[in-house]
């Protein structure tokens, strides 16, 4: 088995992470520094920092409602971290971001192959946002949008936007650049003044309350891994 997907499948990060590990010379195979690309066999042991990682546990899939504030980050060191938030028993990282100063579902697992199956770009699953802006929402405004704005040098891809009220509307995305939809806004001299996220594939944030979090069904862990 590859080393990443060793590391993943111990459900301490995703395979990014572990590549980057990898990279710095964080990880060992039986006392040896490995590379990008290096073999796990039975038997082996494999160390983060000289410390042992213990075999797959069983998998854990959450949805929390996250507040603004909160960043989703696993490092430690950063006062609001979305792990110490939760304070799972179990090590576990978030599925993708969600900014800081925005609020709503962020998925969280131990499984790191389905970080990978979630956020390849071109799986193109659906993400839906309700965003309050500071004026009227017109529609030349929501029709720009939905054609695709030029931020960071690109186009977005084509989107789904509804009104819902004179300052609201939904969007529905299918990729995830940077604070794409505050950037989208801006290109047009809207400002966000709250973004909350509803949906993530067939998972909806529906009447969770802010700051709680809950286990999936398995109907909707069928979803994510089918």
């Amino acid at each position: 088995m590859r080393i990443n997907k060793f590391i993943s499948e111990t459900g301490i990060c995703s395979r990014r992470e572990a590549d980057q590990w990898i990279d710095t010379g964080r990880i060992t195979i039986n006392g040896v520094k490995a590379v990008l690309g290096s073999k796990v066999e039975d038997g082996d042991e494999v160390c983060l920092d000289g410390l042992p990682l213990g075999s797959k546990p069983k998998p854990i899939y959450i949805a929390l409602n996250k507040p603004v504030g909160i960043t989703c980050t696993t490092e430690s060191h950063i006062q609001g971290n979305v792990v110490d938030f939760i304070g799972h028993k179990e090590r576990i990282f978030p599925i993708g971001r969600l900014d800081k100063d925005s609020e709503g579902l962020i998925l969280l697992t131990n499984d790191g192959d389905i970080v990978n199956e979630i956020l390849r770009v071109e799986n193109a699953h659906e993400k839906e946002y309700i965003v309050t802006v500071d004026k009227l929402v017109t529609d030349t405004f929501l029709n720009s949008m939905a054609s695709g704005v030029r931020i960071m040098g690109e186009l977005t891809k084509r989107c789904k936007v509804m009104r819902v009220d004179t300052t609201t509307f939904r969007i529905i995305l299918t990729q995830g650049l940077n604070r794409q939809i505050r950037r989208m806004c801006a290109a047009f001299d809207y400002k966000v003044r709250r973004l909350q996220r509803v949906r993530i594939m067939h998972i909806q944030l529906g009447d969770l309350k802010k700051g709680k979090w809950r286990n999936l069904t398995e109907k909707e862990v069928a979803g994510l891994i089918e």
